[in-house]
């Protein structure tokens, strides 16, 4: 009954505050102590008994008392991390303030009026009377840093969100204020080697309270895209900042929790339906805290500072060595993490979490799953991104490979789920930024031994293989809407293709049914960008051959078989009477790019049908073209990496890499070709949007037909095709192992051009991709804060919502 009573004398103080329409002054602390001073309501009971409408209505109608109930609700956050809540009501008055902080602060940056109003000093009436006797310095300091300030001096209060130190507890003011929150590290791991005892309340509250950090740090939502990108979010502007004094201790605290949890525990089975795990709510809220926290504006001084960081020699523990870094101090923390140690216990940590969904055991659901994925995914591309040496660390062994994994696990289970496809897009581009690493095509070569459950064919294989495979499903049996990344992960093939060692029969007859789709005359014509595809296939084969011949006679086999394909695309007409009865025939095998939905891939799309109806999924910014969102890099004799520039022809780059080959020129050719097209058109909106739909011609298929890189693989056929089939004559063969065998012993030394340079397109990160990010990182947080749902129902203007 106590329980039922509180509720009801909260409502009670709601109605009251939605229907008065006087102000109630500031120091009427009688009114204001109903919301938090005698309830014990949790935070569904705030999100329900303080209904959407009743905050707008107070907000339109009396400002004045939305105002002074959001100044008190601080003021009381503040008292507590002052006092540090050494009682039980005090305690239960923070929570209180923080879960209705949580309910109203989406439906004060909704509303463009109100947005600016934390950053005020003098928010209501009676404000600067009270504040007189707390001293003139938090008079000054915007409602806004208060909160902030509080929220993180709250974060390590010892009994309520920390482990006290019994011997030294601070139990005045002034002791609170002192204490050092370094010591007060929540986990073990980066700069902090005891682990306190695990404290279900200690997590409880913690968590709360990075519910409202969380909240403050999303105006984000709530500003159109294109404003965002020039105006940093001045609330993590100030919770990064030199002002904060706990941001150490608090980035090495949400680093550790989330790089230190395990689900699986001592993997008792069914453990997690039988405990509750308060520690899997906390690592959640703590690593969406990290990915929203570590941001910083791609062109500006930050980004040099890091630039300046990321080439400098290994910085010492000391402080004072290195350059100033970025403003943001968790992107600046992030950066400076190099200790061997600490950098293998952040890929271990992330590594177990991205593989938990593949753990496999005898008894069906025994295990536990985490949901948080997709954060897990930003957060390990945030830490590639700014901290080169993780990025270094990660290919120097075949932990990458623990990594890879599960991220192709994701894009296979995702690949027809409309609801996932910013998913596939993360993994995508994680994939894509590892690829321009020399490493990372080496360590593919290791041997995939792990029973996963995937939908794939079986294979005896390596990593590389596995890559192929998925890429080749995700292609050929994708959602509509990923086609797009078509060109992503072609480029991601075609980095690594120089290293691969010895695909298997599966994987090289994958990529031939590829260019046998892709070259196709109907698909061909289809569309501006689509022989885009066909380049970079050849382009793979080419490397392949020219740099792995010994130990690939599957592939040179599925060549071989398929030489025909090569044959019709060296042969492809271009005259308009031809072009124009390839595209009347519209052949229904092909894979369209294009927008329409008559279209259909090589296999039929995987229905999405077993997407629950009414699924909401956040809309994401168009990604740019591959051609925006990568520079090409030359690996020249000694394996160094040259950057290309952007603007370069094909004769200032036979000049400077010594080639004198037409295979190296031709495919300059296409790499200028490409650039030049990605810019005169949009990929995503090729044939919809103009109101005089583009059409082949022949000067059009001439400009790059001619480019076609095919010189290597049709010297290959002329060499290879009469010895195979003298063998199978002379021999009587009909077992393709012999053949396999024949060419394995086989070579080409002398008889091909001569070997072009190798040609790696690294990722760069451009405005566009930083504006995709950001959508899609504040999409996937909306959606998994569903209990309470804290910005459902609000005016978000950063992306839509949308049911499937």
């Amino acid at each position: 009954m106590g329980n039922a009573d509180t509720k009801l004398h909260f409502r009670k103080a709601v109605i009251q505050l939605t229907t008065k329409t006087q102000p109630v002054e500031a120091t009427d602390d009688a009114f204001w102590d109903q919301f938090w001073a005698d309830t014990s309501t949790t935070v569904q009971d705030v999100f329900a008994l303080v209904p959407a409408a009743e905050i707008r209505a107070v907000r339109e109608e009396s400002p004045s008392n939305l105002a002074t109930l959001c100044y008190k609700a601080v003021e009381r956050l503040v008292q507590g991390a002052d006092s540090g809540c050494p009682s039980e009501k005090e305690r239960q008055i923070v929570l209180n303030c923080t879960r209705l902080l949580t309910r109203i602060l989406p439906y004060i940056f909704e509303d463009a009026d109100w947005r600016g109003f934390f950053w005020s000093t003098v928010p209501g009436a009676g404000r600067a009377g009270h504040l007189d006797e707390d001293g003139i310095d938090d008079e000054a300091r915007p409602l806004a840093e208060s909160l902030l300030l509080a929220i993180s001096d709250l974060l390590f209060c010892p009994d309520f969100t920390a482990q006290s130190h019994k011997k030294n507890s601070p139990d005045t003011a002034e002791g609170i204020r002192s204490i050092d929150s370094c010591e007060y590290i929540w986990e073990a791991g980066v700069g902090f080697a005891q682990s306190p005892p695990l404290n279900y309340i200690h997590d409880l509250n913690r968590t709360e309270l990075l519910k409202l950090l969380l909240t403050c740090l999303s105006e984000a939502m709530y500003l159109p895209p294109s404003s965002e990108c020039k105006n940093p979010n001045p609330w993590v502007s100030f919770f990064c900042s030199s002002e904060n004094r706990h941001a150490l201790p608090l980035f090495t605290s949400l680093l550790n929790v989330v790089c230190a949890y395990d689900p699986v525990g001592y993997g008792i089975p069914y453990n997690h339906l039988l405990f509750s795990d308060y520690r899997e709510q906390l690592v959640e809220q703590a690593v969406q805290i990290l990915i929203v926290t570590l941001e910083h504006e791609a062109g500006s001084a930050t980004g040099s500072a890091l630039q300046a960081l990321d080439t400098s020699a290994s910085p010492s523990d000391g402080e004072e060595q290195e350059p100033a870094g970025p403003d943001n101090l968790f992107v600046n923390y992030l950066s400076r993490i190099h200790r061997e140690e600490d950098l293998s216990f952040i890929l271990k940590g992330l590594g177990r979490l991205m593989n938990n969904p593949l753990v496999q055991t005898y008894l069906p659901r025994s295990t536990k799953k985490i949901q948080f994925h997709q954060e897990l995914l930003i957060l390990f591309w945030k830490f590639c991104d700014f901290n080169k040496k993780f990025l270094f660390f990660v290919l120097k062994s075949s932990d990458v490979l623990d990594v890879l994994v599960p991220i192709l696990f994701s894009l296979n289970d995702a690949r027809a789920d409309p609801s996932r496809v910013g998913l596939m897009h993360i993994g995508v581009f994680i994939l894509l930024l590892l690829s321009g690493e020399r490493n990372f095509g080496v360590r593919l070569n290791k041997p995939f031994t792990l029973h996963v459950p995937m939908d794939i064919p079986v294979f005896t294989g390596t990593h590389a293989d596995l890559l192929i495979v998925i890429f080749h499903k995700i292609t050929t049996s994708g959602h509509q809407r990923l086609q797009p990344l078509f060109d992503c992960l072609l480029t991601v093939i075609v980095n690594i293709s120089p290293y691969l060692k010895s695909l298997s029969m599966v994987a090289a007859n994958k990529l031939l049914h590829l260019l046998e789709a892709f070259s196709t005359p109907w698909f061909l014509f289809s569309s501006p960008e689509n022989h885009h595809l066909v380049f970079f296939l050849l382009e793979v084969f080419n490397n392949i051959i020219q740099y792995q011949f010994d130990g690939n006679s599957n592939l040179v086999y599925a060549i071989i078989r398929k030489r025909n394909v090569f044959h019709q695309l060296a042969n492809l007409p271009s005259d308009t009477a031809s072009i124009q009865r390839v595209l009347q025939k519209k052949k229904k095998s092909g894979i369209s790019r294009t927008n329409s939905t008559e279209t259909e891939s090589i296999e039929r799309s995987r229905p999405a049908d077993y997407v629950e109806p009414g699924t909401l999924k956040a809309s994401l910014e168009a990604t740019p073209g591959i051609d925006k969102i990568t520079a090409k890099s030359q690996v020249s004799v000694d394996g160094t990496m040259i950057t290309v520039p952007p603007s370069y022809s094909p004769a200032d780059t036979s000049a400077v890499a010594g080639a004198s080959d037409t295979e190296s020129n031709s495919e300059r050719d296409h790499e200028a070709y490409h650039s030049e097209s990605g810019v005169a058109r949009s990929r995503l909106s090729s044939a919809s949007s103009s109101s005089a739909p583009w059409r082949a011609n022949t000067d059009w298929v001439l400009s790059w037909k001619a480019k076609l890189p095919l010189q290597t693989i049709m010297r290959l056929l002329q060499v290879l095709v009469p010895q195979v089939e003298k063998i199978c004559i002379d021999k009587g063969l009909t077992d393709e192992s012999e053949i396999l065998k024949f060419l394995q012993h086989g070579t080409l030394v002398g008889l091909l051009p001569v070997p072009h340079p190798i040609l790696i397109r690294k990722y760069q990160a451009n405005a566009g991709t930083a504006m995709w990010f950001r959508t899609y990182m504040w999409g996937v947080i909306y959606l998994r804060n569903v209990d309470p749902p804290i910005w459902y129902d609000t005016d978000i203007r950063l992306f839509e919502i949308q049911r499937i």
